[in-house]
């Protein structure tokens, strides 16, 4: 921030911002006194903020005017909140405290900017003061954040919307806080916003974290995408003409949007199931959105099937991509009847069917679902939302994980999509995605988890680690003496589980415990460490362990197996390296030595990203590494704009390849390598299956530039239909 006497035209700016926001806020003020208070929250804001600039030179007031105007318009929330975002910044950038903001605007306005005031405190503390953060400084952050949605969820709903237009005004920052808002905002702000239902807000920031992430890929898509909407606009137009006429003559009132994947959706969708444009198949998408005949649930719920039922009838369907999320809706409030026709022109269209109420909870999320429910439109799902919170809650106050873990755990969680499987008499239950059956078992009880041995899914004999998939009917073989054993602890994936079999086998806490301990001993011994009590008291601090035999407990166990141990010598490394210097610059570029990372391996060209890991080793990830997400997320005061591409070497790369098959493919292939290119390949695996043939080649390249060319050329061999880059 800045300080200068503001211009005319700065007053002007500051005006129009505030016009445009009070247009909006008066439809969601209850009466004249709320648009009274939400007036002078933003007088006292706006002469609180006099004269203060931002980086990108405008005003400061017009960040809060922008906030709010998300809260009401991106969000859904009234008065309260709407004043909360245009003072959320008073108390920490000015001399006014939380006491005036409640002498002023009463107890329930001062609570939310107090909690939005620690948010801003924790998140900009080492950036602000320049001090050395401590290894879990980040996690806590992140958990004191999360402890919000307990208190007041709105708090959480006004930072979304304060990182949204922090994240569209992203330009102005230096390119190591851009970085670290941006990993910030991937690793947790955007899951948050899809487990809070708001879309909208989860694909913008999306998108402009792809946009400085992987800006090549960001600007291909984007061109991609305006050339398909140019080809295709009339095609859809033409596709929606019958839905339209046959849903009016049915009598219903409904209108159409027509939307198309945003490039941050196709960017992950190409990046995960590693295929190119052209074989992403959904996309296009249209929108029917219905006014139910009276506002009752069955009658909603009637009419939706009803207009699938004509919309199907139309077009062709594919079956495997049909989704009902009316008659179980997300965990997040979500629902909606989703399918996917074969236009006439040749290409599938995704139907998303929603009601009007359906429709609000998926653009604003939480806020409009709380709202139709204080408003009496109940469904029997309304518990969802709640159960969630509730669980977010458990595992906050919970004393047995550490910092770090905690923030990887709420990750997990934040992220999981849970999918639903039936009893043997037919009924729902929802669970996480990936769980097992024995998770299954003691989500049904504890005692049929201690005492299952088996299961049957779909009525075959699977074992307890068998990971079930959406709409398996699931059924727990137990015996009366069976009980739980060890090594569940390694497959089981819900927490509830998970921590079920620990308490069992607290009763032989001495034998495991002694067991743990040897086995400590010797794997720090194999990692060519010393045993000592400051060792020791790291895997302590990890942690959260105070106790040094429930330490040696938890090792017998095998929570903490050799992955974990590895980590926590890493930690104890960024620690260390911590303590000898400051990343935030580099004093002496030729002093210090960069290594690519084994997880992402970038090359030279790539946008990437630096780890300080010690005082002359910088670690180099590619920034749209979710590795490097999640390290920056920890880590962020680590960070360094790395200097490594005048480095002369060679980096390990992989092409994958599909084509067509003929006489003298694997030639061609070899031959423009290893003679046109003059590239030595490492390894190259192609396998035929008929007339096609897929696989992949890999080798060394020095730069980004060197593996275009090489894509370019392979691309044009006759016969190759895609070539394109993936993780080794």
């Amino acid at each position: 921030m800045s300080f200068s006497q503001f211009t005319p035209d700065d007053y002007r700016k500051i005006d129009e911002a505030y016009a445009s926001l009070m247009q909006v806020a008066s439809t969601r003020c209850k009466d004249e006194a709320e648009v009274d208070t939400v007036r002078r929250a933003f007088e006292f804001a706006n002469q609180a903020h006099k004269n203060v600039r931002r980086r990108s030179g405008e005003p400061y007031m017009l960040h809060p005017l922008a906030v709010a105007n998300i809260v009401v318009t991106e969000i859904g929330l009234g008065c309260k909140s709407i004043c909360a975002a245009l003072l959320h910044d008073v108390v920490e950038d000015t001399a006014y405290t939380v006491e005036d903001i409640r002498n002023l605007f009463g107890d329930k306005i001062a609570t939310l900017v107090d909690g939005l005031t620690k948010i801003k405190t924790v998140l900009d503390n080492e950036d602000r003061k320049g001090e050395a953060a401590t290894e879990s400084l980040q996690a806590e952050n992140f958990k004191r954040i999360l402890l919000t949605l307990n208190d007041d969820v709105r708090v959480v709903l006004i930072k979304l919307a304060d990182r949204l237009h922090n994240c569209r005004t992203i330009e102005f920052m230096p390119e190591h806080k851009r970085d670290k808002i941006l990993s910030e905002t991937m690793f947790i702000f955007i899951p948050l916003a899809h487990r809070l239902g708001l879309y909208s807000v989860k694909s913008e920031m999306e998108n402009i974290w792809l946009r400085y992430k992987e800006p090549e890929d960001f600007k291909r898509i984007s061109e991609r995408i305006k050339g398909n909407i140019a080809s295709r606009d009339k095609d859809i137009d033409t596709f929606i003409a019958p839905i339209e006429q046959a849903l009016r003559d049915a009598g219903y009132k409904f209108t159409i949007k027509k939307r198309i994947k945003t490039p941050y959706s196709i960017w992950y969708k190409m990046r995960t199931k590693q295929v190119p444009f052209e074989q992403i198949y959904d996309l296009y998408a249209v929108r029917i959105i219905f006014e139910p005949s009276d506002n009752t649930i069955q009658t909603e719920r009637g009419q939706a099937y009803l207009i699938f039922s004509t919309v199907t009838h139309l077009y062709r369907e594919n079956l495997g991509r049909r989704r009902d999320w009316i008659s179980q809706p997300k965990s997040n409030g979500y629902e909606a009847l989703h399918c996917t026709l074969m236009s006439h022109a040749g290409f599938w269209v995704e139907v998303q069917i929603r009601s009007k109420r359906m429709d609000d909870i998926a653009e604003k999320g939480i806020a409009a679902h709380w709202a139709y429910k204080n408003d009496g439109y109940i469904s029997e799902n309304d518990s969802e939302m709640d159960k969630w919170l509730a669980e977010v809650q458990d595992i906050l106050l919970s004393d047995d994980v550490s910092a770090l873990e905690l923030l990887d755990i709420i990750h997990k969680d934040l992220v999981s999509s849970e999918i639903v499987v039936f009893t043997p008499k037919g009924e729902q239950r929802a669970i996480r995605g990936g769980a097992t059956a024995l998770d299954f078992a003691y989500l049904i009880h504890t005692e049929i988890g201690n005492k299952a041995i088996a299961a049957k899914v779909n009525m075959r004999l699977v074992p307890l680690s068998h990971a079930l998939k959406a709409g398996d009917q699931v059924e727990i073989i137990t015996a009366e003496r069976a009980h739980p054993k060890m090594e569940w602890i390694s497959f089981l994936q819900t927490r509830y589980a998970r921590n079920r079999v620990i308490e069992y086998f607290r009763s032989d806490f001495d034998n495991i415990a002694k067991d743990g301990k040897r086995i400590f001993s010797e794997r720090i011994r194999l990692m060519g460490l010393k045993s000592s009590k400051e060792l020791l008291r790291k895997f302590q601090d990890y942690s959260q362990i105070r106790d040094e035999k429930e330490l040696y407990f938890r090792i017998g166990l095998g929570l903490l197996g050799p992955e974990e141990f590895k980590a926590i010598i890493n930690e104890k490394d960024f620690s260390d390296g911590q303590r000898r210097r400051s990343p935030s610059r580099e004093e002496n570029i030729h002093a210090i030595e960069y290594r690519i990372a084994e997880c992402c391996h970038p090359i030279p060209g790539d946008p990437v990203i630096g780890f300080s890991a010690s005082e002359n080793l910088v670690m180099v990830h590619k920034k749209s590494c979710p590795i490097a997400e999640s390290l920056a997320s920890k880590y962020g005061n680590r960070m360094v704009v790395p200097q490594w591409m005048a480095v002369q070497q060679e980096y390990p790369i992989r092409i994958s390849l599909k084509g067509i098959d003929r006489v003298g493919m694997l030639n061609d292939i070899t031959s423009f390598i290893s003679r046109t290119l003059g590239i030595n390949m490492r390894k190259l695996q192609l396998s035929a299956d008929g007339e096609l043939f897929e696989g992949f080649i890999e080798l060394l390249v020095r730069d980004k530039k060197n593996l275009e060319h090489m894509v370019e050329g392979l691309s044009h061999i006759d016969g190759i239909q895609d070539v394109i880059r993936t993780d080794i």
